[in-house]
This record gives structure tokens, C-alpha cells and sequence, in this order.
């Protein structure tokens, strides 16, 4: 299984129980020896280092306090910047400030400017101290720290989640330090995996802290990472097959100007494995060939929709919003096959509430693969709402209109009709170029035609995607100038090698 993943309250939750059944203070010791044993093992790499600690108000500094403890009794040179009132610490936190002071440590209320060369910065300002409820944006001193930490170019380290970054929703509550490692505790923070997220969090190392969570709050949100995604593979290929073998996709769009994304969804769903592909291009003319991939079969939309069998149709890569790009879509709803709704598709179905209606009741199973600006649309709210809650925004697509969604960006989000959670752990920023999302709706039709269920397909092509452009960037020294259509042999490649793994 993958690492589950908790919110804000479920980890709290979690916290009270596991403390219900120690002494507090063991908690935060575990907390803080874990993180001290993490940043002299893998960021030090040796002893009598100087080291910065950022110790905030709460119970992340208390971790903090306990990691420069050890870190100091280890010959380490610490500095603990510290400006809270210690009398409206917590009492555990506060314990912690004591034993820092018992050993000989000091502390000071502002970061020195006395020219010293850090070797590391630890940040215990706040953790998930900035829950979803109370969230605001964070205030000097603090702001300022910050600000300075990210100006300098060494290793940073993360106590549970870079403070300032929202533990449920990857947003920066004003500002929020740029860690190269996160220790983070107990369980996974959906913030650590979306928006933001992985931009500012780095490496990420989970410690458990000897506390099982999923056996005091069952999980709903898992990590989509390579282990979940080889447990849904296409079967192999055996001798005795033929194309019919590995299932039918048909790719509705193509409209003038854009029949390149239908041809990129229809080339994507080839090279994935779909035994045939049909294109029903909008354009006028149309072409009747691909010149390119002569294997794609260019129809007459109308005839797409009289196919059978069909395993999956695939509705919006270059659609339009046009009259003609309505009526098409109208009738694609009435099919009984897989159907996956993207681009423009989408955007006429948030338009019209005759279509969201229709697709709301379909019974065949449905994929919706919206980017932000496309969910805020069938939400009825804007883009920037999306953004601020992630999660919330894919659960109420999956829940209105009875679907599957991936509500792509970084750390993708895979929803499903159930209220489960998926994020994605692959890709990077060179997937931010035009028709990217026509070669993951093609991806997607071509493992639905081989046999998988639309949870599975969407699971395992939204990860190989992300896997794909990290296969190229790592080829190519970075990921700028990655085209979409340069995804696809890398996802084919890597799709056999984990299908043959073992043979």
C-alpha cells in the first residue's frame, strides 16, 4: 500500500490520542531526537558544525528546542533564535525551552548579523501551529526571518512542514521558508504533496514516531507514487492476441485550428497500448489522414459514435465551443462506453446545465481531467478559490457530478465518487506547455480499452505522465523546451519496462 496522507484535524486528532496514552513531553522528545538524528546523518555529515535553530511560539518549537539539545551534546556549535513570550508557551514546549537552558544553551531574539557561516538553518517556527481554521498571514519577526533564511543558499531543514506553508492546502499564508528537507511527524500533510507543496518542501522523510495513525483515523487520502501505480498495470501481451485484443478508443475534438490535440490524444492513446484509435475531427475539411501516425483512423464524427465495440470515448482535445462542438458532446453523453470529458468539453458542460445535468446521471463510468481555471468554472467560482483548497474543489467535482476527477497542477489530484483522495507524486514543471493534458486524456483511453477499471487508468496515467516528463527532464539536464508530444515515447518505454519488470 501507499503512504496515507492526513488533514490538519486528523493529525491533531491522532497527536491527542497518541499523547492520551504517554507522558507529552515523551512525544516531543521522540519529535526532536528524530529530527536531530536526520540533520547530523544526512545534512551535516560530520561533527562540530555551526547551526542555526528557528524556535517558534508553540509546539513546533518545542521540537526544535529538543533537536538543538541533541544537536549541541553531539559537539555541534547551535544558535537558537527565539522571540516568543516563554510564558505563553505550552507547558511541553516550555519544558523544552528549560532542558535547552539546563545544558548550557543559549538563546537569542533575533537572527545575528555578526557575518557567521551556517552550515544548516532548522526551521521549528510553526509546523501545522497555522491550521486551515486560523490561518493567517504570518507577522514580523517571523515574516522577516523568513525571509532571510531564503536568502541564503544552504541547507534548510523543516520540522513537520515548512512554517508558513498550509498544512491541508499547500497555499503561503504570506510567506514560507523554502526547505531542502521536511521532517515531518506522525503522518503525511496533504500540503507537503499540492500547490506549493512541492516547491517548498524538498525531500520529504516521514517519521512515525512509533504511533500506527491509520489504526486510530482511517485514511481517506493516499500518495500516488510508484508503488500504487504498479499495482494497476495492463496485463502482458500474450502470443495469441489480435488488435481487438486491447480495446477501441475514439477521440472526439479537432475543431479549426486545433486538430493538433486531437492528434496528440490519439497518438498518446497508441503508443500506450489501445489496440485501435479512431479520430472524429470537427474541422472543415478535415484531414483524413495522419501523416505522421498513419495507424489513427480519421472519421466522420458520427461515425465514432456508432463504433462498437467502444471501450472509451474521449471528448474535448481541441473541441471549440461552437454549436457544432454542443450537439456532438450531447450525443457523447448518451454513450454507454467510458467516457473521459476534457478541455473544452468541460467548459461547455459548466455552461450548460442541460449537459451537467445529463452527466450527472450517466450510469457508464466518466473521467474528468479539468486544470484549475477549468474546475472554477464547473464549481461556478474562480481560480483562485480552486487554488486555495485543492482537495475540497476535486471532492465536489467527483461528488456533483458523480465522476472521476484529476484536478491537474502540482501534485495532481485524483478524486474519486467515494470521497478517496489520491496525490500525485511525479512530474515537474516542464509539463507546463501546451497539450500536455491531450496526451494524458489519450494515455488514460488506451489503458481503460485495455482492460482497466477508470479508477485504475486514471491512478496509473497520471502518474506515468508525471513519470515520463521526469524520465526526459533527467535526459535533457532540466525541463525547459519539454513538448507534449515528447512525453509520449518516454511514457511507452517506461510503461513495457514495469509491465516486464520480472521477465
Amino acid at each position: 500500500m501507499s503512504e496515507p496522507v492526513y488533514t490538519t484535524a486528523e493529525i491533531r486528532a491522532i497527536e491527542q490520542f497518541a499523547l492520551s496514552q504517554a507522558k507529552p513531553a515523551y512525544l516531543m522528545e521522540k519529535a526532536g531526537l528524530a529530527a536531530a538524528q536526520i540533520i547530523r546523518d544526512q545534512v551535516l555529515k560530520g561533527p562540530h558544525r555551526n547551526i542555526l535553530i528557528l524556535a517558534g511560539p508553540g509546539n513546533n518549537g518545542g521540537d526544535a528546542f529538543v533537536a538543538a539539545r541533541y544537536l549541541k551534546e553531539w559537539g555541534n556549535r547551535v544558535t537558537v533564535v527565539f522571540a516568543a513570550q516563554p510564558e505563553r508557551q505550552p507547558h511541553d514546549a516550555a519544558q523544552a525551552r528549560q532542558a535547552w537552558l539546563a545544558i548550557g544553551g543559549e538563546i537569542v531574539p533575533d537572527i545575528p548579523n555578526d557575518g557567521q557561516n551556517w552550515d544548516a538553518i532548522v526551521d521549528g517556527l510553526f509546523g501545522i501551529g497555522l491550521d486551515p481554521s486560523r490561518q493567517r498571514a504570518i507577522e514580523d519577526p517571523y515574516r522577516r526571518w523568513i525571509d532571510a533564511v531564503n536568502s541564503i543558499r544552504i541547507p534548510v531543514v523543516a520540522l513537520d512542514i515548512p512554517s508558513g506553508l498550509g498544512s491541508d492546502d499547500g497555499c503561503i499564508y504570506g510567506t514560507a521558508i523554502r526547505a531542502s528537507l521536511t521532517v515531518t511527524f506522525i503522518g503525511l500533510k496533504a500540503g507537503l504533496y499540492t500547490h506549493f507543496g512541492p516547491e517548498y518542501c524538498g525531500r520529504i522523510i516521514l517519521c512515525h514516531l512509533d504511533i500506527a495513525p491509520a489504526s486510530i483515523a482511517e485514511p481517506h487520502i493516499w500518495l500516488l507514487d510508484q508503488c500504487h501505480a504498479l499495482s494497476s498495470l495492463p496485463p502482458r501481451r500474450c502470443a495469441n492476441s489480435h488488435k481487438g485484443s486491447y480495446g477501441n478508443v475514439a477521440i472526439l475534438g479537432g475543431s479549426n485550428g486545433m486538430i493538433g490535440a486531437a492528434l496528440l490524444a490519439g497518438r498518446a492513446a497508441l503508443h500506450l497500448g489501445a489496440g485501435r484509435v479512431y479520430l472524429g475531427l470537427l474541422a472543415d475539411p478535415a484531414p483524413t489522414v495522419d501523416l505522421v501516425q498513419p495507424e489513427l483512423m480519421l472519421r466522420p464524427p458520427a461515425s465514432l459514435l456508432a463504433l462498437h465495440p467502444l471501450n472509451c470515448l474521449i471528448v474535448g482535445p481541441g473541441l471549440g465551443q461552437s454549436e457544432l462542438a454542443l450537439s456532438w458532446l450531447d450525443q457523447a453523453l448518451n454513450s454507454a462506453a467510458t467516457v473521459i470529458l476534457d478541455a473544452d468539453a468541460l467548459n461547455l458542460i459548466a455552461r450548460h446545465a442541460v449537459l451537467r445535468k445529463k452527466l450527472g446521471q450517466r450510469m457508464a463510468a466518466t473521467i474528468l481531467t479539468p486544470h484549475p481555471a477549468e474546475a472554477a468554472r464547473l464549481l461556478s467560482t474562480d481560480t483562485a478559490t480552486v487554488q486555495h483548497d485543492r482537495m475540497t474543489a476535486a471532492y465536489q467535482i467527483a461528488q456533483q457530478f458523480h465522476c472521476h476527477v484529476v484536478l491537474k497542477g502540482a501534485g495532481s489530484i485524483c478524486c474519486f465518487p467515494d470521497g478517496s483522495h489520491y496525490l500525485n507524486t511525479s512530474g515537474n514543471p516542464g509539463l507546463s506547455t501546451a497539450g500536455t493534458g491531450d496526451v494524458l486524456t489519450g494515455m488514460i483511453g488506451a489503458l481503460i480499452a485495455q482492460g482497466l477499471h477508470a479508477n485504475q487508468a486514471l491512478l496509473l496515467a497520471v502518474f506515468l505522465h508525471g513519470t515520463a516528463a521526469d524520465r526526459w527532464v533527467s535526459r535533457h539536464d532540466g525541463p525547459v523546451g519539454m513538448t507534449a508530444s515528447e512525453i509520449i515515447p518516454e511514457a511507452r518505454t517506461i510503461l513495457n519496462q514495469w509491465i516486464y519488470r520480472e521477465a
